[in-house]
């Protein structure tokens, strides 16, 4: 599978890294041949946070043996530095480590959100205290929504990020504003090393009334064909890798499609995307 730069980190992480929101409800019997095929499918990052259910209680027993093989990242849902602080040590516990390469703000979608985390005793001095104290060796922050790609442009001017991670889909880059936004971060990532990641890769809608089929928030492609697409679209940008989806049952089919990545020429791009106009936003 192929490696990326995780910008200034300097770890080559594989272009597929594994998300640990597939293991939100999940026994440690199930959990561990997951991991058994992310292992041997070379996957060596892994993206958990304490909000996606048991994952860390699941992946915590593979840490002790396993540890210097994954790229750990952590994140906070907390807003405050004393909620963040009390979380990050919670998280330490469950995943059985004593330090994180990265520990990340997690979730902001709004302008109110990313000021209550960036303001003096937000999270944001929880991730400096970390830092300090060697209990993480970088600092990112995650989004998901339609503004993500402005609020972070305006995040990493305000703070000097590591790393950050938000969405990127053909369905999205239909949409020019989001489009615009997404390129002009990615290109600004580029110039400053600041590692990216990408969620919501294989996105196909929402799932409004029907029936769930899948763990994941959204309806995701599910077929071979399809996911391959949407990860060779995702993976053709300018990005570090994909964080798999939340379900277990298409996490072969994304492995696979990462394997089998090949650049996508910009011409298919612009058709996937023209495509992608007809698919209904699931934020």
């Amino acid at each position: 599978m192929e490696k990326r730069i995780f910008g200034r980190t300097g770890h080559t992480s594989t272009v597929a890294i594994f998300g640990g929101a597939a293991f939100w409800d999940i026994s440690q019997t199930d959990a561990d041949r997951v991991m058994e095929k992310v292992i041997a499918a070379g996957v060596n990052h892994i993206d958990v946070a304490p909000s996606y259910g048991m994952a860390e209680e699941r992946i915590g027993p593979w840490m002790p043996r396993e540890r210097q093989r994954f790229f750990l990242g952590c994140k906070t849902m907390e807003r405050t530095a004393a909620g963040a602080w009390n979380e990050l040590h919670a998280s330490l516990k469950r995943l059985q480590v004593e330090q994180l390469d990265l520990y990340q703000i997690h979730a902001i979608t709004t302008q109110a959100e990313l000021d209550e985390a960036m303001r003096s005793g937000g999270a944001i001095d929880t991730l400096i205290k970390a830092r300090q104290s060697g209990l993480t060796r970088y600092l990112g922050i995650t989004g998901h929504g339609m503004q993500t790609p402005q609020l972070f442009l305006q995040a990493i001017q305000r703070f000097d990020f590591d790393t950050l991670l938000f969405p990127i889909n053909y369905g999205l880059y239909a949409r020019a504003e989001y489009r615009a936004a997404a390129e002009e971060l990615l290109a600004e990532c580029r110039r400053r090393k600041v590692g990216t990641m990408i969620i919501k890769s294989i996105t196909r809608a929402p799932w409004g009334d029907r029936p769930k089929t899948h763990t994941t928030w959204y309806e995701p492609f599910s077929t071979p064909t399809e996911i391959q697409l949407a990860i060779d679209f995702a993976l053709s940008q300018d990005v570090t890798g994909i964080c798999t989806a939340g379900d277990t049952s298409v996490l072969p089919l994304v492995l696979q499609a990462c394997e089998n990545f090949k650049p996508m020429s910009q011409e298919k791009q612009e058709e996937l995307i023209q495509t992608g106009a007809k698919q209904e936003m699931i934020f």
